[in-house]
């Protein structure tokens, strides 16, 4: 009669803890930093195209006028600039000042959004480039039409309030400047001059020492 060997059955690894969470607030802070960052850009870039144009009367005749995004208003290059100073400070504070700062960030990016569509149909810009032109300081501009960049500028800035939405709900599981975490997104336990005990027989306690910056070979 043979002898049959039992051949061990190999477990499935068990979830880490806290390995889900982490792998979702790394996506929530992937997602506001993209959007956050492309919404200012879009904004700025827009700012300086050309939002509307028209015809000024001089000597009889007329000429073209056209005013770019930062004559027509400077709010949204303004409140993009506070955004992205607002997208950085989120990461350096914690608690309610991040909270307050996520805030910021969404009220950034909807007075943005509200000042570029307020600028869309705004021809105070263009009245004061005709006075300029035809030296008539009551000149009025004529044959008045606005671009689409108004429009890419409020969609920017809806990325940005989107970012500070974002923040809002996910930015209090995310790390802060200086922070040490460890990959499941937890703060590390053991601190300089509070080491855990490594055991020189077993060579994982080894290697997570010399992973920690300790010298297990140092005894007390």
């Amino acid at each position: 009669m043979g002898y049959v060997s039992a051949v061990p059955v190999p477990q499935p690894r068990a979830a880490r803890p806290g390995g889900a969470a982490s792998s979702g607030a790394r996506r929530s802070l992937a997602v506001a930093l993209l959007l956050g960052a492309l919404g200012a850009t879009v904004v700025l870039l827009s700012a300086g195209q050309k939002w509307a144009e028209g015809t000024a009367s001089v000597g009889g005749g007329s000429v073209p006028v056209t005013a770019d995004g930062g004559a027509v208003t400077g709010v949204p290059t303004a409140l993009a600039i506070v955004g992205l100073a607002a997208l950085v400070a989120v990461f350096a504070v914690r608690r309610a000042g991040r909270t307050l700062v996520a805030a910021l960030l969404a009220l950034s990016g909807a007075g943005a959004a509200l000042a570029a569509v307020l600028g869309a149909s705004d021809s105070d810009a263009l009245n004061a480039e005709a006075a300029r032109v035809s030296g008539n300081t009551a000149a009025a501009v004529g044959s008045l039409s606005h671009t689409v960049w108004p429009y890419v500028a409020t969609a920017g800035a809806l990325l940005i309030l989107v970012a500070g939405l974002f923040a809002l709900r996910f930015g209090k599981s995310w790390p802060a400047m200086g922070g040490r975490y460890e990959r499941s997104g937890t703060p590390r336990a053991a601190r300089r001059g509070q080491a855990a005990a490594v055991d020189p027989d077993r060579p994982e306690d080894l290697w997570k020492a010399l992973d920690r910056g300790e010298d297990p070979t140092h005894g007390d």
